[in-house]
């Protein structure tokens, strides 16, 4: 893909992958629209961005865990009247307990964030790519969608709803020059944990693994419906296919489920 003068859209832009992402598609001369809660963190990064990359550069704070999201922020690209070429959904985030102990109000916002805003958003932009015939689109799914997770049953139910999503998008247009790609990383060095209350049960990987694997795949001329981000990551996914779901879930239970 060639990504000059194109537009991308990141959600999460403020910190973490997000950021890594954002500066990525900066040095690739890629203009950009960073969405993000946090306006005082996006709006530094757009001035560095600038100063660094000379591209143009478009903040937007704003909460993406409503019904509405999606909605309001396809208002406000119009508003700016900006036809962005790729959206990043990467904003998301996951919780750390027993479904019976979780805040009803919480976890409704962690679905409507990690799925609810991203399809929409995805559906949103997709018919203008298509009459592009060029663009992409990448949503960040996890490694916790292989398998169930119990502990952090509705954040890895998400991931696994991003990924099939996402996978089956990339069936219905493979066959045009837009690209759609799931990146799942595993354990990275974000705030994902703290957020979560979680404790990592590997070391972190960097973000810039994340990105750079993303890149590869975009990059390739052979189009993949998803990525596993790290070697050891691929091998224990495709082992939780081969083993009894009752000792995978058990496993992944001693991982993450706390009295």
């Amino acid at each position: 893909m060639d990504f000059k003068g194109k537009t991308a859209v990141i959600t999460g832009a403020s910190s973490g992958i997000g950021l890594a992402y954002s500066l990525e598609f900066a040095k690739r001369e890629t203009n950009l629209v960073l969405v993000a809660r946090s306006e005082a963190a996006l709006k530094k990064l757009a001035a560095d961005i600038r100063e660094q990359h000379g591209v143009n550069v478009e903040v937007i704070s704003q909460d993406l865990a409503t019904i509405s999201a999606g909605r309001e922020l396809m208002g406000k690209l119009a508003d700016l009247n900006i036809s962005p070429d790729i959206l990043v959904n990467n904003a998301g985030f996951g919780t750390n307990n027993r479904v019976s102990k979780e805040d009803r109000s919480k976890i409704q916002q962690e679905i409507l964030l990690n799925v609810v805003t991203l399809v929409d958003l995805t559906t949103a932009l997709l018919p203008e790519l298509l009459k592009k015939n060029n663009g992409a689109i990448i949503n960040i799914g996890s490694t916790a969608s292989f398998q169930p997770v119990p502990g952090m049953a509705i954040y890895g139910a998400t991931k696994a709803f991003v990924r099939s999503f996402t996978e089956a998008l990339w069936g219905e247009v493979r066959k045009t020059g837009v690209r759609v790609l799931t990146v799942n990383p595993g354990a990275t060095a974000t705030e994902f944990f703290n957020v979560a209350g979680a404790t990592p049960s590997t070391a972190l990987a960097p973000v810039s693994k994340v990105v750079t694997e993303t890149f590869k795949a975009l990059e390739s001329s052979k189009s993949k419906p998803s990525i596993i981000v790290g070697v050891r990551n691929a091998f224990m996914a495709k082992l939780t296919r081969l083993l009894p779901a009752k000792l995978v879930i058990n496993v992944a239970g001693k991982l993450f489920l706390h009295d």
